[in-house]
């Protein structure tokens, strides 16, 4: 396993992981690797969410930004 050192991390940032680890029956470093794993756990999107983004962006993307051509050669490639 890789390890990391990590330095200057405030005193009152550090008082608050530090409960957090007592909270939860761990120590600093397992909890530290907890706070990581769910900060950078990719947050799954509903089908409901994807449609309201692709919709509010789709007014901002020209016509011409995609050919009919390129579309087909995407489908024919099998690209979604």
């Amino acid at each position: 396993m890789a390890s990391i050192t990590l330095k200057n991390i405030p005193d009152d940032l550090y008082e608050r992981l530090e409960a957090a680890a007592r909270a939860h029956h761990r120590s600093v470093d397992g909890e530290l690797i907890r706070c990581l794993e769910k900060a950078l756990r990719p947050r799954p999107v509903s089908p409901r969410e994807r449609l309201d983004r692709l919709r509010r962006v789709r007014p901002d993307i020209p016509p011409s930004a995609v050919s009919t051509e390129e579309i087909q050669e995407a489908i024919d490639q099998g690209r979604p």
